[in-house]
C-alpha cells in the first residue's frame, strides 16, 4: 500500500490518471462516506424522535411484522431525508467517468439513489433502494415514499404488507446483483473503493476478488479502513474533492 498526504496527492493523482485510458474497465465500490458528503446521515446517526430506537430494532423482518406502521414510518422519514439532498461532486465525477472509459460500473452499498440522480447508468445496488417498496405477498412494486396516514399500516391492494426494498439484518443480498458485482470485480483493470469501511461482507470481499484477478486497487476515504492494507494506492480525503481532481487530469 502507498498512502499519500495532501502535499503529494496531486502528483499521485496524476500517476493514477495516466493509468486510465479510453479502454479502461473501472469498477467503483461506494459506501456511506460518499453519501455523507451530500448530508445523508449514517445509518446509526441519532435523529430526533428515532434516537430511542437502535437500527437493529427497526431494520429487520420480525420487527416489521410485529409493528409494520412503526417500521414504515421510520423508512418514510429516511426517504424524506434522501429526497431533500442532492448528489455531490463525488457522485458527479463517478458518473462522468462513463464518458471517458470503455466500461464504468458502480457497485454501491448505499440505498439512496444518488448515483442514479447524478447520471450513472450502470449501478448495482447491493442493499436495495429506499425509494422502492414492494408487497411481501404478491411482490408488486411501489415507487416513491410509503404513504402513511394517521399511523395506519400501508397495505397493498391484495392486502399484503408493503415493505421498503432494502436488505435488512439477517437477510441475504440479492443473489443476481451480487453475482453481477463479482463478475465485474473479476473483469476490471481498476477497482476504486470510495467511502466504504470495508467491514460489511460480502461486499467487503470484492476488492480482494478484483486484486486476485489482476486489478489495480485504489482507496479514497477520510480515514484508514480494514481495506487499506490491501490497496495499491490510498488517498485520504473526501471523494467530492479527490475524484473531481482525478477527472480534471484525464486526457480527453
Amino acid at each position: 500500500m502507498i498512502s499519500f498526504s495532501s502535499a503529494d496527492t496531486e502528483s499521485a493523482l496524476d500517476s493514477l490518471a495516466e493509468k486510465i485510458t479510453s479502454n479502461s474497465y473501472i469498477v467503483f465500490l461506494t459506501g456511506a462516506g460518499v453519501s455523507a458528503e451530500s448530508g445523508v446521515p449514517t445509518f446509526r446517526s441519532v435523529d430526533g424522535l428515532w434516537e430511542k430506537f437502535k437500527p437493529e430494532e427497526l431494520a429487520n423482518f420480525n420487527s416489521f411484522i410485529k409493528n409494520p406502521a412503526l417500521v414504515q414510518a421510520w423508512y418514510r422519514h429516511r426517504a424524506e431525508i434522501v429526497n431533500n439532498v442532492k448528489p455531490n461532486r463525488g457522485h458527479t465525477a463517478i458518473a462522468h467517468m462513463e464518458s471517458k472509459v470503455a466500461t464504468c460500473v458502480v457497485i454501491t452499498q448505499n440505498v439512496d439513489n444518488l448515483h442514479q440522480r447524478a447520471g450513472s447508468r450502470e449501478v448495482i445496488e447491493l442493499h436495495g433502494n429506499i425509494l422502492r417498496n414492494y408487497c411481501i405477498d404478491c411482490g408488486v412494486q411501489f415507487d416513491g415514499d410509503l404513504l402513511i396516514e394517521n399511523g395506519e399500516t400501508t397495505l397493498c391492494k391484495c392486502g399484503g404488507l408493503v415493505r421498503p426494498d432494502v436488505v435488512w439484518f439477517g437477510e441475504m443480498l440479492p443473489a443476481n446483483s451480487f453475482r453481477i458485482a463479482e463478475k465485474h470485480a473479476r473483469k476490471c483493470d481498476l477497482f476504486i473503493s470510495v467511502g466504504t469501511s470495508g467491514v460489511v461482507f460480502p461486499a467487503a470481499g470484492l476488492p480482494a476478488l478484483a486484486k486476485s484477478s489482476g486489478a489495480f486497487l485504489v482507496e479514497i476515504n477520510t480515514e484508514a479502513t480494514d481495506l487499506s492494507s490491501l490497496m495499491d494506492v490510498t488517498f485520504q480525503g473526501k471523494s467530492g474533492e479527490i475524484l473531481p481532481k482525478l477527472m480534471s487530469l484525464l486526457k480527453s
